[in-house]
């Protein structure tokens, strides 16, 4: 399932006030959502025990890549090289093994086909945040479609969603059996913010490594240079404002996120959203 993911958040900073003597009494959880991710576990296991079938969830995440890279070539052009955006789409395309004409295709159809992109603010049960980002020829169209599932699921469109989140470097590596203090550890010296633990589309553990957006390179650098294998890097929206909800109100979340991204004209969607234990 696309953008949902649990992650177990170890707060850097306080881990260095505090001279990081025992780690593991310095990490709390917490719940964010990545763009570049789809899990079916996690946070959304608790909610039902019914997976989008294989194929189904493959075609949706293609399709969503396929309208990324369009958005990035628009915004920096076709050659990777002096676009970093598009570089960084095309090495997670390169990891999820998407067909290499679905790429070509998508690079070199940009221009030519219409959409303007947009960012929709919205709330949703029990008062989470929702960022919604779209793309379409026909925005009319994709405001009326978005407001129906909204209202269908217990959400609105609204303003000032977008201050509950900040924009972020994300770094993702793979887990290897790396231990939460380890992580910890590797975070603090190559100089993240945040680690989170997480998985990929195939239930895979990985690692996310959060920082500063001027800093992404330099940290996705000491990572490697400390034995990291990291398999991509790209600029998030990370919830810095978790919303807690109930079991009843993840329940509809979840059909909320599962309606949003059915819809063909959203490319991602970010979520605040935190289960209580």
């Amino acid at each position: 399932m696309m953008l949902s993911a649990f992650r177990l958040t170890v707060r850097v900073s306080a881990a260095v006030q505090r001279g990081c003597q025992c780690p593991a009494l310095h990490s709390r959880r917490a719940l964010h959502s990545s763009p570049v991710l789809w899990a079916g576990h996690n946070k959304w296991s608790k909610v039902k025990d019914i997976k989008i079938p294989k194929d189904a969830a493959r075609a949706r995440m293609i399709a969503k890549y396929t309208m990324m890279i369009r958005i990035a070539v628009r915004e920096g052009g076709p050659n990777p090289e002096f676009n970093v955006a598009l570089a960084q789409l095309l090495e997670q395309c390169r990891n999820r093994n998407l067909p290499k004409a679905t790429v070509e295709g998508a690079i070199k159809g940009a221009k030519s086909k219409p959409g303007v992109q947009y960012l929709y603010e919205a709330t949703g049960p029990g008062g989470c945040t929702l960022l919604i980002e779209v793309l379409t020829d026909n925005n009319t169209r994709s405001h009326s479609e978005l407001k129906r599932i909204m209202t269908k699921h217990g959400g609105a469109l609204c303003e000032g969603a977008r201050r509950n989140f900040d924009r972020k470097g994300v770094v993702a590596a793979s887990r290897d059996g790396i231990s939460s203090e380890k992580a910890l550890e590797l975070a603090i010296e190559a100089g993240a913010e945040d680690v989170q633990e997480t998985e990929d589309e195939e239930e895979r553990p990985i690692l996310q490594f959060v920082c500063d957006m001027t800093s992404m390179k330099a940290v996705r650098s000491a990572l490697e240079s400390l034995g990291i294998h990291t398999l991509s890097a790209g600029l998030e929206f990370v919830p810095h404002t978790p919303s807690l909800l109930t079991q009843t109100q993840l329940e509809t979340a979840f059909t909320l996120l599962e309606a949003l991204n059915d819809c063909p004209d959203v490319v991602r969607v970010w979520d605040n959203i935190h289960v209580q234990n």
